[in-house]
């Protein structure tokens, strides 16, 4: 693979077109407002006003954008990937979606002469930018092979979850132990300022010991300080526990935990906070 189409350079996906490029492939990029985009068009990036030109010649086209509707119309509509991708390429979905919807995208690539897999990420906006992202990845073993050397690229945890929505299913899970650890801090935080503890040094007193976690050291510093810029849109990880609470009821799975931060995190996004950072929950105890 040398030429790679990418579809959805926002916070994430900008620097992961970074290191794509610092990998050596030539990245052909599409965005809706070209001014957003300027910094990497100018460090090299190729870019193309419609997804019809962008994917045009591409070996693999990689997509992550905001939700389920946007990943169907960047495939589905005419003139759009399906339609406008070269035959036999790969395509990669790294948006954070529906497992229905990525057996879906795999059924209808496969039938149209397409390689097509899942492989949504975690590590954030720090992970994207130091490439060291985890990758998720669904789909055929030998694509997942084929595409391990763009994988390295962007990440460092990279792993085959199974068949086509298997990398979203991973996915839901990861998202499931985000929201009850961040809804943990955030309880945690609020019971110690209630109760007069300085919280620079409480988070200093547990990080290293049990109650440590990713998201204390992502996001410990920054629910103190007031810190609320996204590196992970609030309104984006609604829709992630909206989809893994969907799948959960599926399989008859009664996840109470995952309801209850979903249903703190909706009073958030109604009162204006949807553009936030996740990190904003502890909005919610600060009525």
């Amino acid at each position: 693979m040398n030429k790679i189409g990418f579809i959805g350079v926002g916070i994430m996906g900008k620097s992961m077109v970074r290191n794509l490029m610092k990998a050596g492939y030539e990245l052909h990029i599409f965005a809706r407002n070209k001014a957003k985009v300027n910094d990497v068009i100018e460090e090299g990036a190729l870019f193309f006003p419609t997804i019809k030109e962008c994917v045009k010649g591409c070996d693999a086209v990689i997509t992550i954008v905001g939700f389920p509707k946007d990943v169907e119309e960047v495939y589905f509509n005419p003139g759009n990937i399906f339609d406008s991708a070269e035959k036999g390429a790969t395509l990669i979905d790294m948006t954070t979606t529906s497992p229905t919807l990525a057996e879906r995208l795999y059924a209808e690539g496969k039938k149209r002469g397409f390689h097509v897999m899942d492989a949504p990420v975690t590590g954030g906006d720090t992970g994207a930018r130091n490439g060291t992202l985890s990758i998720l990845a669904g789909g055929d073993k030998e694509d997942f092979e084929k595409c391990l050397h763009v994988f390295e690229a962007m990440g460092t945890n990279i792993n085959y979850q199974g068949k086509a929505g298997c990398g979203q299913h991973a996915k839901m899970a990861n998202q499931i132990i985000i929201a009850g650890t961040l809804s943990g801090i955030c309880e945690a935080f609020s019971y110690a300022k209630a109760k007069g503890l300085n919280l620079d040094v409480l988070l200093r007193s547990i990080s290293t010991g049990a109650a440590g976690s990713k998201q204390l050291d992502s996001f410990g510093k920054k629910i103190i300080a007031g810190d609320y810029a996204p590196g992970f849109f609030l309104k984006h990880f609604i829709k992630d526990m909206s989809l893994a609470l969907d799948e959960a009821q599926k399989s008859n799975l009664d996840l109470g935990v995952l309801s209850k931060v979903l249903q703190n995190y909706k009073e958030l996004e109604s009162k204006g906070n949807g553009d936030l950072g996740t990190q904003a929950l502890i909005k919610y105890y600060q009525k």
